[in-house]
């Protein structure tokens, strides 16, 4: 039978246990339980792991089709490094390496926000947007939604709003979004930050607060989407959810951008809110606390 490849040095391990016996076997076990510490340890260490001589280990090596035991620890190390890089592009993605230097981790996490911040610049609908500011300025109350790390822009828009007095509240599970879509109405505002367009509480929670009568706003990185299709009003941040966690990351500056428009953009048009409770009296500037400070 053809093979597109030669099998790994743990497939042929697994081949041979049948076969295996005693001592040889104990090797085997090791090597299959520990592939990492075999494969940065020397002969001596695997020996006496498995209770046995090198030369039992020898053995084995050669019985797997390699030409001693540093060969067989040569290919474990290349199968492991081979599964690590996997693992690594998956979740971190290619722009970075695990051996790359910190200047260059931080240079290619600036670089990738900095393409996020172009792209909104040229996405977001500033019509759209100044619509958004007035309903909230004006809402009798503003419910935000975010899960996860759509959460982080969602969640910072919900205690600026706070801070200048707007009637806003946060929400960031199915049970609590889903009873706080229940208490809107005409005149108020659901906004979601969902950069995939796709999360299924995050719709549930656009559909609630629209048969409530409640404008619904989506801030997201595809327009077309289900949530970013259903809500009244969608805020394209130009930024897509991406496949790995440097492309999410480099869209967060999109999302933060977008989140801190509408919150200057309501702030200017309830300047009174700023003034009216501060103690030295009407036209000092309300300072409050920052959560973050």
């Amino acid at each position: 039978m053809e093979r597109a490849g030669s099998p790994s040095p743990l497939q042929l391990v697994k081949r041979a246990q049948p076969d295996l016996h005693g001592a040889m076997q104990r090797v085997a076990e090791h090597i299959l339980a520990n592939p990492d510490e075999v494969a940065r340890g020397s002969i001596t260490k695997l020996a006496e792991a498995a209770q046995t001589s090198a030369a039992t280990v020898t053995r084995l090596s050669t019985q797997l089709g390699f030409a001693g035991y540093p060969a067989l620890r040569a290919a474990l190390a290349m199968e492991i490094g081979r599964g690590l890089e996997a693992g690594w592009a998956s979740d971190i993605g290619m722009a970075i390496g695990p051996a790359d230097p910190p200047e260059q981790v931080l240079n290619v996490l600036a670089s990738t926000q900095a393409n996020a911040l172009r792209n909104a610049l040229a996405a977001i609908d500033l019509a759209a947007a100044t619509r958004v500011a007035d309903a909230i300025a004006g809402a009798r109350r503003t419910h935000i939604y975010g899960e996860w790390g759509d959460a982080i822009p969602a969640r910072e828009l919900y205690i600026r709003l706070l801070r200048i007095g707007i009637p806003v509240w946060f929400f960031d599970g199915p049970q609590s979004s889903q009873i706080g879509a229940g208490l809107l109405g005409s005149g108020d505002v659901a906004l979601v930050i969902s950069r995939s367009g796709t999360d299924q509480t995050t719709l549930e929670f656009i559909k609630r607060s629209k048969t409530e009568g409640a404008l619904t706003v989506a801030i997201t990185g595809v327009v077309d989407a289900p949530i970013g299709r259903l809500a009244d009003v969608t805020l394209d941040t130009g930024t897509p959810n991406g496949t790995t966690w440097t492309e999410f990351f480099a869209g967060r500056a999109s999302d933060v951008l977008t989140a801190g428009l509408l919150f200057v953009l309501v702030a200017q048009r309830v300047p009174d809110h700023l003034t009216a409770n501060h103690p030295n009296g009407p036209g000092q500037p309300v300072v409050h606390p920052d959560p973050d400070s």
